[in-house]
């Protein structure tokens, strides 16, 4: 398969009746245009283009109990403001809120739930979403139902009257697994349950859940949104009113928001989103295609692969493949420790979506706190590499996988 381009990545199409930050008229502006503006809070005459940053903790007010604007920055705040509204118009959701990390955004979605509620959430799901379910979610008393989401009819099955909320991760993190948003959402409107998915690896730049059916979407903002590896935080974007004010009471309440200066680098991350994910793709593409032919190379997930088992759902559900890859090496965890001992362009680090490439090993890294079982069940084994593809020459990146690879 030819690697991806910017014009197979489907920038050009509207978003629908949409308001910019910014802007008084809602209309139909696409998605670079949204990004380019992001933070933009006003568009009067002596205003400024860039969103300040506003540090205050506390604003004036007219009287004592009147509620201005702004009163307390975890309450509200400019810079947050702005981030979040673009988020919103991103996502095209009717509310966002920001906070401290990603995984304070799930949280905070799944403090939804009560005692006696059912989750149903994929299996093939990020370390810590494992761990905050199972450890702190679980606990509460709600019954979570570890499923594949591949396999609608088990879904279906696993469904009680009791299910509340579906958690969906697509693309999946470390296997890349895609999941049908539109067919997932439909089974969980029909029992009346919220729809979450997590799309921190495709961001809104490759994959709308909201438009295709899903309640809620999720991201860590530390990764591409932000795109510099200087910033952890999180967001939730909603659709349904109801359920964007219970999750901004949450944010007010529980306090768990980000710095002005966070939300202002994350504003600046997003203006250029839409032309890193071009590059993204692009070489990930490539690169996956090449470690397809290599020897002792087991396995390669990529959605952007022909061969990948949801490569067709992938081509119609998103509008690119991402940045995202991981490949299984022969010889186990010893060979593995060799490849991430030898890289020298990519960095061994946490996290992913940067402007630099970083590798990992997801069974001793980002899903150590899943028990091996459970790991090697959803295929995560020890020969497991994950790469997060920077913006780096591609030939270079190559090059220095080879040598790793195939060093004595």
């Amino acid at each position: 398969m030819q690697g991806v381009t910017a014009a197979k990545i489907r920038f050009t199409r509207p978003l629908g009746s949409v308001t910019l930050p910014g802007y008084s008229a809602a209309m139909e502006y696409r998605i670079a245009t949204i990004a380019a503006h992001a933070g933009r809070v006003g568009h009067r005459p002596g205003q400024a283009v860039t969103s300040p940053i506003s540090l205050s903790t506390t604003f004036l007010l007219g009287s004592p109990g009147h509620d201005e604007e702004h009163v307390y920055s975890r309450i509200g705040n400019p810079t947050r403001d702005g981030l979040e509204q673009t988020l919103a118009a991103l996502e095209g959701g009717s509310s966002a809120a920001a906070f401290s990390s990603g995984c304070a955004a799930m949280h905070a979605v799944l403090q939804l739930l009560g005692a006696g509620d059912q989750l149903v959430a994929c299996a093939d799901v990020y370390g810590g979403t494992y761990r905050l379910i199972e450890q702190l979610v679980k606990p509460m008393g709600v019954d979570v139902a570890w499923v594949d989401m591949s396999d609608s009819t088990a879904v279906e099955a696993a469904m009680t009257d009791r299910t509340r909320m579906m958690w969906i991760e697509t693309p999946t993190n470390p296997l890349l697994r895609v999941f049908d948003i539109a067919a997932l959402s439909e089974l969980a409107r029909v029992r009346g349950a919220l729809c979450v998915v997590d799309s921190t690896f495709a961001t809104p730049i490759l994959q709308r859940p909201l438009g295709l059916g899903a309640d809620v979407v999720v991201h860590s903002m530390s990764k591409y949104l932000n795109g510099h590896s200087d910033v952890v935080a999180g967001a939730v974007v909603s659709k349904n009113d109801q359920v964007s004010e219970r999750l901004r009471f949450i944010q007010r309440a529980a306090g768990a928001v980000p710095s002005p200066f966070d939300c202002y680098l994350v504003t600046r991350g997003i203006k250029t989103l839409p032309l890193r994910m071009v590059r993204h793709c692009e070489t990930t593409q490539a690169l996956a295609a090449w470690l397809c032919a290599q020897d002792g190379v087991l396995a390669v997930h990529y959605p952007g692969l022909e061969q990948h088992p949801e490569h067709v759902l992938a081509a119609r559900q998103m509008s690119g493949f991402g940045g995202m890859l991981s490949f299984e090496v022969e010889g186990g965890l010893d060979r593995a420790r060799a490849v991430l001992g030898r890289v020298r362009l990519f960095s061994l680090a946490e996290s992913l979506g940067g402007v630099e490439s970083l590798i990992g090993h997801p069974a001793l890294m980002s899903h150590a706190s899943m028990p091996k079982e459970v790991r090697e069940a959803q295929g995560i084994r020890d020969g497991l590499i994950r790469v997060s593809i920077g913006l780096e020459a591609l030939e270079d990146l190559r090059e220095d996988l080879a040598q790793a690879l195939f060093t004595p």
